[in-house]
């Protein structure tokens, strides 16, 4: 029936075509070099494509749009398919547009517009679908990841064309992944997947798979955020640098642990806290509110979750707030005598080992004067002690 129709309408096209040369021979001359005029077109899958056929001068020549498949949609304004989303939006000697509605993938491809002169004039147009992607997914994640596992995070998503582009964000900064790409008909599916291991810093980190294409306005977005259990680790602050009797104390058992560690347990050089009501513990807090030289100690704060215990030590030693004030004078004055006679030393160093030297010289001179002219050991003995009836006598000194 289709193909009926087809040869009917080119029959007539072509009858219409001698009818005018016959008729209007100047016209036709002036129409025999003018080429129908198209566009390509883009449109995203779902969406409405336009396909317009224009010719400048035409001596009532009809127009024509075909399919890839070269099937006629239109010849004129005669609707040759039956396809409901195809529609004629304008028909004339100088034009032919119609309308493809709810595109798919399958409509792409190459569209003819033919002007059915004396030989037909073609001119094709492209029509590009754009296939949107899925909103991507990840998988991989387990809730909670134990600090130390080795996760592979992998974001996919389906039915883009071209295929889309995946990025990866570990909360506001971009990290790399890997990227596979399958066609699957049509269509493409992309996946990208991140591979890591955890990190207790890691734990409330949103890793997001972002997903862009030309066909959309703005990024897919999916995010997952990361839970990870570790072992606890404690800390002890206090609030004074230098304790002093009758002050304030606080301790706090500062804990890092995913589960939180609980509950804290408080003690003092090994065993329980003293009953004493200047202690006072709430939790996290051990609170001493007037310490005294009896307080002195090893205080102890513990912890656990699933994953292990921990323990912190804070060693409190209390002053005398009078003995306190003479120690910096004291200690000042004992370093400057040191330091004084520690100089005084080096300089008395110095000055007898330049003397020794140089007396040490002198004695030897004066014990080799007798080695002179002398054929042997007693000889240079002998003229040595002659020499000292006119020579000074020798000097010796000991130290």
């Amino acid at each position: 029936m289709i193909v009926q129709q087809r040869v009917v309408f080119v029959l007539l096209g072509l009858w219409s075509s001698v009818f005018k040369v016959n008729g209007n021979k100047s016209k036709v001359k002036g129409g025999q070099g003018q080429f129908p005029t198209t566009q390509n077109v883009t449109v995203v899958e779902g969406g409405t494509a336009n396909m317009t056929c224009r010719v400048e001068y035409n001596d009532n020549t009809s127009l024509q749009w075909s399919n890839p498949a070269q099937q006629t949609l239109f010849f004129g304004d005669k609707k040759a398919l039956r396809d409901n989303r195809i529609e004629l939006i304008r028909a004339s000697w100088q034009e032919l547009t119609i309308s493809v509605s709810d595109v798919t993938l399958g409509d792409e491809g190459l569209y003819t517009c033919s002007l059915f002169t004396m030989p037909i004039k073609i001119t094709k147009a492209y029509l590009t679908v754009l296939g949107v992607p899925e909103r991507p997914e990840i998988i991989g994640f387990t809730k909670p990841a134990m600090e130390g596992d080795l996760i592979t995070l992998t974001c996919t998503s389906a039915g883009s064309k071209p295929a889309a582009t995946i990025r990866w964000f570990r909360n506001d900064k971009e990290v790399q992944g890997t990227k596979e790409v399958n066609a699957t008909g049509k269509s493409f599916t992309v996946r990208s997947s991140l591979q890591f291991e955890v990190d207790r810093r890691d734990d409330g980190v949103a890793y997001t798979c972002s997903v862009e294409h030309q066909a959309l306005d703005k990024p897919y977005l999916t995010t997952e955020v990361l839970q990870v259990h570790y072992a606890p680790h404690l800390e002890i602050t206090h609030s004074l640098i230098i304790p002093q009797e009758g002050q304030y104390l606080k301790l706090e058992c500062v804990s890092i642990g995913n589960p939180i560690p609980e509950p804290v347990l408080w003690s003092k050089d090994g065993g329980e806290l003293p009953d004493v009501e200047r202690m006072i513990v709430e939790g996290r807090e051990l609170t001493i509110t007037t310490l005294n030289k009896t307080d002195n100690g090893t205080y102890r704060c513990e912890a656990s979750n699933h994953l292990g215990t921990s323990r912190a030590e804070y060693v409190l030693f209390v002053y005398d707030p009078n003995a306190l004030g003479q120690v910096g004078p004291d200690h000042a004055l004992v370093g400057g005598v040191v330091a004084v006679v520690v100089f005084i030393t080096l300089c008395l160093t110095i000055v007898l080992g330049r003397y020794l030297a140089r007396h040490k010289g002198t004695y030897l001179t004066h014990e080799a004067k007798g080695a002179d002219d002398a054929p042997d050991a007693d000889t240079a003995i002998i003229n040595a002690e002659g020499n000292h009836v006119h020579a000074e006598e020798k000097k010796e000194y000991f130290i």
